[in-house]
């Protein structure tokens, strides 16, 4: 067949037009053959059954996909304004060439650059800066970027028609980096109302208007790509993530959603160019509006304060806990002159909700608490050793320079100087050797290591030589055999993990869960 097969395909002599007559005959036969050996099956099939026409599908448009934002953009682009900053600063340094190390006369030009600039005026340096903003008050109530404005000195208003507009800080929030600024008008000015930031879904519709590069009214489109994003920013991350393109010069302009409200405020991008490569971040609503409420009404944030320190919650720590699911954020330390401390809540207590809102991790906690008006009395859920637990809390305000405190003991106990292996540690009583060559504080009590194994899960979890184990399964410890008896009393639980409260050298406390071994039980004495 192989040979067949190969001679028609290099014709044997024959012309081009010769071979492809005889394939074509070949393939006709063919199917003339299988058309005979199907028609006795084609026509049983016949008297049942009846085929149907062929049909062209119709193609149509995607569900809610907008054949246009023509309409929007012209319903809400004269709210949008350009934003120019000028700050004027005074230059201190006196200008010197920069000459390379070792040049010829390099102390007689120091010394010419420094007496000739000590007789000349210091000039005054000016900068600007362009960005975006949008009006949502029609007396003229602007919201921006923090880092639009900085320090300026000069802040001047545009419009798309080319009205141009002085401006004041009404009050500006460098934690979310939000400012809000006014101008005053003889006419009502256009503006855009906002919108629920919580129902935008990954997928939806959204459009970006801004001033990039100096080019104002600049449109662009595309969709919420992700929700809930941490940049490591803030303490309050919490950023729409979306492909529409935004630049050097979108920051503080709006994000629409198809209705033409405003969920979101663009504030930055992720880029290896400094341009837009799709990934853009907006302040969403949910977060801005409670901080531009403060800042119009009375030119500060007033943020809600609790007073605690706290930690997320993985996998292993929940099982530490006793918890079904890792969920809640965990406290780690309680301020002596917060709320929280009043009103009951203890380290190593699980916060599941706060105000009715769920807690589903630390992240939530700071978020929650921060728009929480200062004063309020409000029910905070804690799983304490398991337990379900409702706590009242009066909020109070939060203070800038705000510290937690760290937990200290006041147990002045002896403690025995055994030394013993355990979960990958080597433990050993508090000395005043041990104090001394890890700077432990005097205020610290508790199991000092001395030790740990390169691959063992405690190095894994960072604890290192000269951490203080104040806490074992929520039960605080003095001693090595204390450490190894509550291990075994939560093996005996059934526990696969155990949690440490640990400690540094200054007093800085966390939570670490640690997975046990059944080899773990700290049998090994070394005196």
């Amino acid at each position: 067949m192989h040979e067949a097969v190969s001679t028609l395909a290099h014709g044997a002599g024959l012309t081009s037009r010769d071979r492809t007559s005889r394939l074509r005959r070949a393939s006709l036969g063919i199917a003339a053959a299988a058309a005979l050996a199907l028609a006795p099956f084609c026509a049983a099939q016949a008297q049942t059954a009846t085929i149907a026409p062929a049909q062209q599908i119709t193609p149509t448009p995607f569900p809610n996909a907008p054949e246009s934002f023509a309409d929007l953009v012209d319903r809400v682009i004269p709210a949008v304004v350009n934003i120019q900053a000028a700050t004027t600063a005074d230059v201190d340094e006196r200008f010197m060439p920069q000459l390379p190390p070792g040049t010829p006369f390099e102390d007689l030009f120091e010394e010419f650059f420094n007496r000739r600039g000590e007789n000349m005026p210091r000039m005054p340096r000016r900068s600007n800066s362009l960005g975006s903003g949008f009006v949502i008050d029609p007396t003229g109530v602007i919201v921006t970027n923090n880092h639009v404005i900085g320090d300026a000195d000069e802040i001047e208003v545009v419009f798309a028609d080319g009205t141009t507009y002085d401006a004041e800080v009404i009050g500006t929030d460098a934690a979310i980096d939000l400012a809000v600024i006014k101008i005053e008008s003889d006419v009502e000015l256009p503006y855009v109302p906002f919108g629920d930031s919580e129902t935008m879904r990954i997928g939806d519709w959204v459009v970006a208007i801004g001033n990039p590069f100096g080019l104002g009214g600049s449109v662009s489109a595309g969709i919420v790509s992700a929700r809930a994003r941490d940049i490591a920013s803030g303490p309050y991350d919490n950023y729409i993530q979306t492909d529409a393109a935004i630049n050097r010069g979108n920051s503080g302009g709006p994000l629409f959603n198809m209705r033409g409200e405003v969920v979101g405020i663009n504030t930055a991008i992720l880029s290896p160019t400094g341009g837009s490569v799709g990934i853009g971040f907006s302040i969403p609503t949910a977060t801005a509006l409670p901080v531009i409420e403060q800042l119009r009404e009375f030119g500060e944030t007033r943020r809600g304060w609790l007073g605690v320190r706290i930690q997320n919650i993985d996998e292993t720590t929940a099982d530490a806990l006793g918890l079904d699911e890792a969920r809640g954020a965990l406290v780690a330390g309680v301020d002596p002159e917060g709320p929280a401390q009043a009103a009951g809540i203890e380290t190593g207590d699980v916060i599941v909700s706060f105000d009715g809102k769920a807690v589903e991790s630390s992240r939530d906690l700071p978020r929650i608490v921060a728009n929480t008006p200062v004063g309020k009395e409000v029910d905070v859920e804690v799983v304490r050793r398991g337990e379900p637990v409702t706590i009242d809390v009066t909020i109070a305000r939060l203070r800038e320079s705000t510290q937690e405190a760290a937990l200290s003991d006041p147990s002045e106990q002896d403690a025995p100087t055994a030394v013993r292996e355990a979960l990958g540690m080597e433990l050993s009583g508090i000395t005043d050797e041990l104090r001394d060559r890890y700077s432990i504080a005097d205020d610290i009590e508790g199991v000092v290591v001395t030790d740990v194994e390169p691959l063992s899960a405690a190095a894994e979890r960072r604890i290192s030589a000269g951490d203080v184990i104040l806490e074992v399964g929520q039960e605080p410890v003095r001693s090595p055999e204390e450490v190894a008896e509550r291990l075994e009393t939560l093996r005996e639980e059934g526990r696969r993990s155990a949690l440490l409260l640990v400690s540094d050298a200054q007093g800085e406390v966390r939570f670490v869960a640690l997975a046990m071994n059944e080899d773990d039980g700290g049998d090994q004495d070394r005196n």
